[in-house]
């Protein structure tokens, strides 16, 4: 990006109110109930079950984990009576549950329905979704009246997170692929609201659980209305439909000093970057991929694309856990140093500009998800910078279903990211054992270094330890790059009148029916006279 940045931001602000104006009269008139609490989401799920990773992380208001996280991401009791903590091995994790707890439909909570909830995980016959990321966990058994044991294959310091797992009642897991149980669109859990309707690609509405083992939620309704596109969700926050939403920074904006509306900032560990796989020719150059990490102006992109609110990203590690950042790991923005790279590996300036080696054009395909106007404009700065030193990035806009087939070939600008702790997001991402499994490490990033750091890192029981490990793969990310990370975003909330039980928070990568931003602890939150 350049010194136009100022300027740049005029221009994206004022052509979201313009976009904003221009769908006012074609928006058509929401319908949904005015009691409750309308929310506006431009994520619909595709299924509401926890072990096809429906709110894997917690926070799905349907459903309670053993465990959940206060504000200050601390684990927290849920399910379980107490915060579990591993034997001495680090092998062993004893819950001894709450008693009293009931499922929506009455029935009684209790032992069998964990072991179920995990061992159907487990089941390759269910093919869970999420089943890779629970790898370190061999078995899950009764040991009590009301105690269950999970036996690990390797001490997993971390493993406490995974506890949040939302329980499914035992007689809803009969066997059979998961994709076709009718519990995705009818779920049961214990949660503080309850499945009452979804019309799907319209809206999803749950009822307050008046029988919640925590308390029964004052707001006894909540709508939450799918609106993938930001303008049109902009502008009908702007008529009143909703009572709030999620938007692109530079669009909050816009709703600054509106009376009765309120702009929340949220600081996360969601990053967007650019994902290169190895196997295409181009970005499978290590010149190429350093090159590019010293080009993109990443300061100059949260100014001019992002109003000012996010931070820049150089790896997946976000800094609010300082314990394992390290803040050497960084790139420069030097575009001199990048040509002269590119000069060394034997990149050469065509007549265009557009660098050569050989008979191959320094060129590649970025894909972005089409409906995502952040990672859009992302995707065009990088691509801007990219240019300037000679690298010509092609950029499309696609759904998911056409994008995960060319993954291995085609860069993509993802996003994801924890706040809760680095193995959750960082093992998946980088370890060669996790090539190309769906969304972990689908461009085949291997680095020996970067492995047994990772692997340290997993089994290490100490915090000193684990931290040594991943700040070792941090700068080793800096010399060996397998992404251009850019920048960990600033959430941003529209939110209309006036309400008790707001606290921020750190939000991690998630979206969907209302997870974590101010709504986090919806199951708190009143009115306010």
């Amino acid at each position: 990006m350049s010194d136009t940045s100022r300027g740049l931001l005029r221009y994206v602000v004022a052509a979201a109110m313009a976009a904003a104006m221009a769908v006012a009269c074609a928006a058509p008139q929401d319908q949904t109930a005015q009691d409750g609490l309308v929310l506006a989401d431009p994520y619909e799920d595709e299924a509401l079950h926890p072990l096809m990773g429906f709110a894997e992380e917690g926070k799905g208001k349907i459903f309670d984990g053993l465990v959940t996280h206060d504000a200050q991401r601390r684990p927290q009791p849920a399910l379980a009576t107490t915060v579990p903590t591993p034997s001495a091995d680090g092998k062993v994790w004893t819950v001894r549950l709450r008693s009293g707890v009931t499922f929506h439909d009455g029935s009684a909570f209790g032992p069998e329905d964990v072991i179920a909830t995990y061992r159907t995980l487990l089941d390759p016959k269910a093919a869970s979704p999420v089943a890779s990321s629970y790898r370190m966990l061999e078995q899950v058994r009764q040991t009590g009246p009301g105690t269950v044991e999970f036996r690990l294959r390797y001490p997993y310091a971390p493993f406490v997170h995974k506890l949040t797992l939302g329980i499914v009642p035992s007689e809803a897991l009969t066997g059979g692929k998961l994709e076709a149980s009718p519990f995705n669109s009818r779920p049961v859990g214990t949660g503080p609201y309850r499945f009452a309707e979804w019309r799907k690609g319209e809206r999803l509405v749950l009822t307050a659980n008046d029988r919640y083992w925590g308390g029964a939620p004052q707001i006894k309704k909540v709508t939450i209305v799918f609106v993938p596109d930001d303008n049109t969700r902009a502008q009908r926050m702007r008529r009143g439909d909703f009572d709030g939403t999620v938007l692109p920074p530079a669009l909050a904006e816009t709703f600054t000093g509106v009376e009765g509306m309120r702009v929340y900032g949220h600081d996360s560990a969601d990053y967007r970057g650019v994902m290169l796989p190895q196997k295409n020719p181009v970005t499978g150059d290590l010149a190429i991929r350093r090159a590019l990490n010293l080009a993109v102006d990443r300061d100059g992109m949260i100014r001019a694309l992002l109003a000012g609110r996010g931070e820049p990203a150089y790896g997946p590690v976000p800094q609010v856990l300082r314990e394992f950042a390290d803040p050497s790991a960084v790139f420069r923005h030097d575009p001199a140093e990048a040509a002269r790279i590119l000069d060394a590996a034997g990149w050469r300036a065509g007549k265009d500009g557009v660098r050569f080696r050989g008979g191959e054009a320094a060129r590649f395909t970025l894909m972005y998800p089409a409906d995502d106007s952040v990672r859009k404009a992302l995707a065009g700065g990088f691509a801007s910078d990219a240019g300037k030193v000679g690298i010509k990035v092609d950029l499309v806009g696609l759904g998911w279903d056409a994008i995960e087939p060319r993954m291995k070939r085609d860069a993509l600008l993802m996003g994801g990211g924890t706040p809760l702790d680095p193995d959750l997001v960082v093992y998946g991402l980088l370890h060669s054992s996790q090539a190309e499994d769906g969304f972990n490490n689908p461009g085949s990033y291997q680095d020996t270094i970067v492995d047994t750091e990772l692997d340290k890192a997993r089994r290490a029981t100490d915090t000193a330890s684990r931290a040594q490990a991943y700040r070792a793969v941090q700068r080793r990310l800096v010399e060996d790059p397998p992404w251009v990370f850019l920048v960990f975003l600033m959430h941003t909330y529209v939110v209309r009148g006036q309400w008790s039980g707001y606290q921020p928070v750190v939000d991690p990568h998630a979206h969907g029916v209302p997870l974590w931003g101010p709504w986090w602890n919806l199951e708190k939150w009143a009115p306010r006279a």
